[in-house]
């Protein structure tokens, strides 16, 4: 797994991902700019308070919560930034690295949406269900890469996966590897949080999904191609 994490973290350096960097610091930043300003609008709208103060600082403790709101779902949802530079970026990866394989089934835009989409509601749901939890020391980080852990494998998994395998065949090996896909999504979970390192870290999670992926016949399957 490391290796793999490895090869992902040497491949966003090369042309097609100093290209595909570009897009995804664009996507990104606008990303979580829509989530922060759609959060805090929506705070705003709750409070009703007679007193001019109060009023000003439930905005400045809405913004901030805003904020938070947009940092704690951004990792799930990064599948909206991938799906912009998925195809080239991986196809690039797959040439260089496993030149052996044949070309990637095409994907119907209605397939991967109603994966990403699918995913991304459960996303928004299981985090705002929790949102207590994060408010416990401890239990908080648990709990936050434990379920985006899972989330951001499994996004990760089905949009790598979609581009060899039909839907019911990706189904059926994520529930074969959860627990290996699980650990993965942790990992690109946490650089998806590590500042300055979030902006490339849906480029780094793709190809390091893409390494998993292809060397899984088990985890511990054939070497990856040098």
């Amino acid at each position: 797994m490391w290796t793999a994490l490895s090869l992902a973290v040497s491949d966003v350096f090369t042309p097609a991902g100093r290209r595909a960097m570009l897009i995804s610091l664009s996507a990104t930043i606008v990303l979580l700019a829509v989530l922060w300003v759609g959060a805090a609008a929506l705070l705003t709208l709750l409070h009703a308070s007679p007193y001019h103060g109060l009023n000003i600082a439930f905005d400045v403790l809405g913004g901030l919560a805003a904020l938070f709101v947009a940092w704690l779902l951004f990792p799930s949802l990064s599948i909206l930034v991938l799906g912009i530079f998925l195809d080239p970026f991986v196809t690039a990866i797959e040439h260089d690295r496993y030149p052996q394989l044949p070309p990637a089934r095409c994907i119907g835009m209605s397939e991967f949406m109603r994966s990403g989409v699918r995913l991304a509601i459960l996303a928004v749901v299981l985090n705002l269900v929790l949102l207590p939890v994060y408010f416990v020391p401890v239990i908080n980080i648990a709990a936050y890469y434990a379920i985006n852990g899972y989330l951001v494998g499994h996004t990760y998994f089905e949009a790598i996966a979609l581009r060899r395998i039909g839907l019911r065949d990706v189904r059926a090996k994520w529930h074969g590897y959860r627990a290996y896909y699980t650990l993965a999504g942790a990992i690109i979970a946490l650089l998806l949080t590590l500042p300055i390192v979030d902006l490339i870290a849906p480029l780094i999670g793709a190809a390091f999904m893409l390494h998993l992926f292809e060397n899984s016949g088990t985890p511990s399957a054939a070497k990856l191609v040098a």
